[in-house]
């Protein structure tokens, strides 16, 4: 979760922790934020192994974690909405789009990619994005959040 493969793997990744995971940790507090990131992290780690437990190559990075993340933002604020980059044709739109939606293509797209990467199984695919990384992750974060997060009451948090 700690090493990446070059800048623009960590600075994607923490582009992702810094849009969504402050809300995140404002749900869970700072020390249960933790706990639950690494346990996210750990989680997906496992996923992924168990799923290509053929592979050699090394997994890096905190997409795993990050994922997690994605996840328990998609139970706690479903209907926030994310200021998106949209190209249509030759122009940039920014639209404001529900989280739910945005999170939820996302997983689509990484459970179908980790579908077709099971499917192609070749030294040639052997690198590249740990998609059941991600896929697991985000169900463990899903999964997490309702057993970690604070309760609201009276509209503040304890």
């Amino acid at each position: 979760m700690f090493i990446h493969g070059g800048w623009l793997h960590i600075i994607g990744n923490m582009w992702y922790l810094w849009i969504f995971g402050d809300n995140v940790e404002d749900r869970l507090g700072h020390i249960r934020f933790l706990i639950f990131y690494l346990l996210c992290g750990v989680g997906a780690g496992i996923v992924h192994t168990f799923l290509n437990s053929a592979s050699v190559v090394p997994s890096v990075g905190a997409s795993g974690a990050i994922a997690g993340v994605l996840g328990a933002y998609a139970i706690s604020y479903p209907t926030a909405r994310v200021l998106t980059l949209v190209p249509i044709l030759f122009f940039i739109q920014i639209i404001e789009i529900p989280a739910a939606f945005v999170l939820g293509f996302w997983f689509l797209m990484q459970f179908l990619s980790g579908t077709a990467s099971l499917a192609v199984a070749t030294s040639a695919n052997a690198g590249g994005v740990a998609w059941w990384a991600h896929v697991g992750g985000f169900v463990i974060g899903m999964l997490l959040i309702g057993r970690l997060a604070r309760r609201l009451r009276y509209g503040y948090r304890n």
